[in-house]
């Protein structure tokens, strides 16, 4: 799978995408990423992609014409399996079920807005989706670009070592993931789940479901509500 990301803060991306899982995808070939200077695609001397709103206010708007002709060098005919996606407070939330449709996609490019936003023109015209990664303000979209890539790569398959890590994990079955312990089975006194060392991995399966349900109607009670 291929991933665009827009940005008018390239080198942010020298960090997120050189370490890790993502770092040993691309080595595998197994996912590329190219990251795309939003100001190549202007044409004055200063290199401007922002300007006034219309109707005042405060702060400033990424253009359209650069976020468009950006794209449409990128994909100068999109087809099916490519999607753009705005990253914006505005947008729908980006979730783990998202996450797993856009990972089916040959092609995901990443608008990062910034400033007070984007070209509403943008949204409306050229965006396939305008996604939120939380209910709070980021400076940019750069950080949200890093948090789809990295949870749509790992879905791909080939990109975990064992392929289960991706499913039995937080909001694939509708929960949150179940608590987990490694050794030693005691540390200052708390002491492992005596059924997590007893060795029957039926009771194991019951208990870790259970201890899922538990957690979640502790942390996130929204996710129950959902069935």
């Amino acid at each position: 799978m291929k991933f665009h990301v827009l940005t008018i803060f390239p080198d942010f991306f020298r960090g997120p995408f050189e370490h890790g899982v993502i770092q040993r995808a691309r080595e595998k070939g197994l996912i590329e990423i190219q990251i795309h200077d939003l100001r190549d695609w202007t044409y004055d001397r200063h290199r401007t992609v922002d300007d006034r709103p219309f109707g005042g206010g405060e702060g400033m708007l990424l253009k359209a014409a650069p976020i468009f002709e950006s794209v449409e060098s990128i994909w100068p005919a999109k087809r099916a399996g490519q999607k753009v996606v705005l990253l914006s407070a505005q947008g729908r939330k980006f979730d783990q079920a998202l996450a797993r449709e856009y990972s089916k996609l040959d092609e995901l490019l990443l608008i990062c807005g910034r400033y007070e936003g984007v070209d509403e023109r943008v949204a409306q015209h050229l965006a396939d989706d305008e996604v939120s990664i939380g209910d709070y303000v980021l400076s940019g979209g750069e950080l949200p670009a890093a948090v789809v890539v990295d949870t749509v790569a790992r879905l791909i398959d080939g990109v975990l070592g064992n392929e289960m890590s991706a499913v039995a994990e937080s909001f694939e079955n509708g929960l949150l993931d179940c608590p987990q312990w490694t050794r030693p089975a005691e540390f200052r006194g708390w002491k492992v789940p005596e059924v997590l060392i007893g060795g029957n991995h039926e009771q194991i399966r019951r208990w870790r479901l259970e201890a899922a349900r538990e957690k979640t109607a502790r942390h996130r009670p929204d996710l129950l509500k959902r069935d």
